[in-house]
């Protein structure tokens, strides 16, 4: 039942809004907020908060550097790469 529950919030965070749209920007390689934003035209606010969520799932990882200003990078993780794969080859064998 547990693998259930976490299946079921990994569809939510990757069907919500913009879900989809980060993960992608991501695989591309490391990226920062703004160009996230652009990447998916969502609202600073609900970009943080997917951004939160899918990192909380172990999709992607935020690393902030110690730096002045201070600068944050976003990248995808293994798990977050194998469910981008996974995800794209079973589009392909649906059409």
């Amino acid at each position: 039942m547990e693998d259930y529950r976490k299946f079921k919030l990994v569809l939510k965070a990757i069907a919500h809004e913009a879900g989809w749209d980060i993960i992608n920007a991501v695989s591309q390689g490391p990226t920062r907020f703004t160009n996230l934003e652009r990447a998916t035209k969502v609202s600073p606010r609900t970009l943080s908060e997917r951004l939160k969520e899918l990192a909380e799932l172990g999709l992607i990882e935020r690393k902030a550097y110690p730096e002045v200003p201070p600068r944050v990078e976003y990248t995808l993780t293994p798990l977050g790469k194998e469910l981008l794969d996974t995800l794209y080859k079973l589009a392909k064998k649906i059409g």
